[in-house]
């Protein structure tokens, strides 16, 4: 198994002395892959100050640059910017290295390097799961009948190389129609993931492919947007888990900014919020699609509020009332497996999580209406928070009945240092319906909103199809970002001019209706409006 850790001194030696191998992300974090009989141990050292499990993320499931005014500051009349000398970091489903698109003009590659995690072979130094890719062995590549004999690293489900070709294609396969925000940069990607598997990935491969664009970017001296389209509901969604404090301290690294996608879950109803009272037995109940193997609940509650749990199955069958003081209950009925697990506060939280894990010993579970009972026994605060899985992973028809639809973003675009991008509909100027809502106290909401409808993007065989997610939204942000750091970084006129500033500068210039009262949970600070944005940054730094 693999754990993350947060750590002080030697990670190697406490690594060695338990037969384990240790990747180090940075001076404090670091992916521990040890037996499972040994993880005990690894909590006896003083070396190790926090661990954390890894958790699974989905894909989030032009042309619209004029909407983000983004072909003005590409035009030679403007900025004429293209992303020269920038590059653009896409850790995703991989890409379709021989589309048009991601070539020069000359047929060679516009990429540094794949980091491909799915194929065994020759991974990067320091990592011990995939293989690279450099340009050299790419461009041997394309020159073969058959490229994927000699780099066989594909994306299967295309979703990589829309949202590489959103931030950076180049449009050769349209002749210059179809450019995305910043044709000219270089590209670095990941296909991140299991092997076997080409949906999700573990915090873990997100992390090390973090690690891996801001080391390949630092090495060729040059500036990078990363962007992460991906996300998850399993967690507590206010930024202090190990794995949101780690792309939080990545962002302060290099000249980098990291840009994410507020997710797909507004309409999804896979959020409820509600507070409890002393001696009143709350009734949550929810409903799962057909078809599906499990799901999970993740409930968060002040450490405070003392209550029991009792989870009613489509069935009428009960798991019986598990309380605190137990811990942790596994139960086996029928054709099902329920684990519910009290946690306990971290040195980062004082909130609880209550976790509850339902699969099918076989198959599929049988759809219906579940109701999770809870009795308070000792409240202080009430307040409890309950995330469903994702729609990529549970679909849109399991959901709470009574859901909340604040507080749908999904993690990392709850994480600092991030910028956060909702989707609406360019064509009528609204919000997208599933993109992931914030706070309604506004602590943590979207930064800035994309075009995320019907995006024209390169598809998987050299054309182009459409998309529509929060997903295709983000890369708009990401190009705009990399035309920010050739003005400023690559041009010189303000070599400083990246992580927050960006995110600062890009909230300051977005396009807001005048009378309506802002940041919002659904558009943030406002729609992305790039010309704005750096006619501002020219006036601050000017």
């Amino acid at each position: 198994m693999e754990v993350i850790v947060k750590y002080n001194g030697d990670i190697f030696s406490v690594a060695d002395r338990i037969n384990a191998f240790a990747e180090r992300l940075s001076e404090n974090y670091a992916i521990i892959t040890l037996p499972e009989s040994s993880l005990e141990e690894l909590y006896s050292f003083t070396e190790i100050e926090d661990i954390e499990i890894p958790k699974r993320l989905y894909i989030n499931s032009i042309r619209q640059l004029s909407s983000s005014c983004i072909p003005s500051v590409q035009s030679n009349t403007g900025y004429g910017l293209s992303g020269n000398g920038v590059i653009v970091s896409v850790i995703d489903s991989g890409i379709d290295f021989t589309h048009p698109d991601f070539r020069n003009d000359d047929g060679t590659t516009r990429i540094i390097s794949i980091w491909d995690q799915t194929i065994d072979g020759s991974p990067p130094q320091g990592f011990n799961e995939g293989t690279e890719y450099s340009a050299q062995l790419i461009n041997y590549a394309l020159q073969q009948d058959d490229p994927f004999s000699v780099v066989p690293s594909r994306d299967y489900i295309g979703h990589g190389t829309a949202v590489a070709g959103i931030a950076a294609g180049n449009g050769n396969a349209s002749f210059g129609e179809n450019i995305g925000a910043a044709p000219q940069s270089e590209l670095i990607i990941v296909k991140v993931g299991r092997r076997g598997s080409d949906i999700f990935a573990q915090s873990t491969d997100i992390m090390r492919a973090l690690r891996y664009t801001i080391d390949k970017a630092r090495e060729t001296g040059k500036p990078t947007a990363i962007n992460l389209s991906f996300g998850m509901n399993n967690g507590s969604h206010d930024g202090t888990s190990l794995f949101e404090e780690y792309i939080a301290s990545a962002a302060n690294e290099w000249k980098v900014v990291i840009v994410t996608p507020t997710g797909n879950e507004g309409a999804a109803g896979h959020h409820y919020e509600g507070r409890l009272t002393q001696g009143n037995t709350a009734n949550i109940s929810f409903f799962t699609a057909s078809g599906i193997e499990g799901f999970y609940i993740s409930l968060w509650k002040d450490f405070a509020d003392v209550f029991s749990v009792e989870l009613i199955y489509p069935d009428g069958s009960s798991s019986g009332i598990v309380r605190a003081e137990d811990s942790s209950k596994t139960l086996s009925l029928r054709d099902t497996f329920t684990e519910i697990i009290y946690g306990q506060p971290t040195r980062y939280s004082a909130d609880q999580e209550v976790f509850i894990n339902v699969r099918s010993k076989s198959g599929y579970l049988n759809a219906g209406s579940w109701t999770l009972k809870i009795r308070p026994s000792s409240i202080a605060n009430g307040k409890i928070q309950l995330w469903l899985p994702t729609t990529e992973e549970v679909g849109t028809r399991t959901y709470f009945s009574e859901p909340t639809i604040n507080n749908t973003m999904t993690i990392p675009s709850t994480a600092e240092k991030v910028i956060r991008v909702s989707g609406y509909n360019d064509s009528i100027g609204s919000i997208a319906a599933f993109s992931g809502i914030g706070s309604s106290d506004g602590c943590r909401s979207p930064d800035i909103s994309a075009p995320a409808v019907n995006i024209i993007a390169p598809g998987v065989g050299g054309g182009y199809d459409t998309f529509t997610g929060t997903s295709f939204a983000a890369p708009f942000v990401t190009g705009a970002a990399a035309l920010i750091m050739e003005w400023a970084i690559v041009q010189g006129n303000s070599p400083f001019l990246y992580g927050e500033r960006i995110r600062a500068f890009l909230r300051s210039g977005a396009e807001r209706r005048t009378g309506t009262e802002y940041p919002q949970p659904t558009f943030g600070y406002g729609k992305l409006c790039l010309e704005k944005t750096l006619n501002q940054i020219v006036l601050y730094t000017g």
